[in-house]
């Protein structure tokens, strides 16, 4: 048996109320916090995301938890490289509640997430984050992330957006 608030990283049964209820909680944090645009989801968007989650077989989640208290949640998507004809997996949302931040809690997660890429043949993982996320940037540089490019002589590649 593990100390009750020993930390757990586990990937997302959507099956499983206390891991939907934990996503929910967690990605509407996350949606409420300056970083990811601070409006609460929708209740459409809560009442939702976990059955449309469960239809797409390219999607998986990460959940952490300390003891009982869900504390982190990565989505993950999965695409496909053409020029390396191979998955890829997008890393959609990491998110770590406030008080919990800086306890590398982001780092562990993304530990299964890339382990479960693996398995699924990914050839690589891809994410945004926004300029003044500092923090975030330099977790993700420092387990491996790099601007995109194809070319030095071209630059890298920016990320952009076309509401539907």
């Amino acid at each position: 048996m593990s100390a009750p608030n020993a930390l757990s990283v586990v990937r997302a049964d959507y099956a499983n109320p206390v891991h939907a209820q934990a996503l929910v909680l967690l990605l509407n944090a996350y949606a409420s916090d300056p970083a990811g645009g601070g409006e609460p989801l929708s209740e459409y968007a809560r009442e939702h995301l976990v059955p449309e989650l469960t239809r797409r077989p390219q999607a998986y989640s990460v959940l952490a938890f300390l003891g009982e208290q869900p504390v982190g949640l990565v989505n993950a998507i999965e695409g496909f490289s053409t020029f390396k004809c191979r998955p890829l997996v997008n890393v959609h949302d990491v998110a770590v509640l406030p008080g919990y931040r800086g306890l590398r809690i982001g780092e562990r997660m993304l530990e299964l997430v890339e382990a479960i890429a693996r398995e699924r043949g990914a050839c690589k993982l891809t994410l945004e984050v926004l300029e003044g996320n500092a923090p975030a940037a330099r977790l993700y540089q420092r387990i491996g992330f790099a601007g995109y490019e194809l070319d030095p002589a071209m630059g890298q590649a920016r990320f952009m957006q076309k509401w539907l």
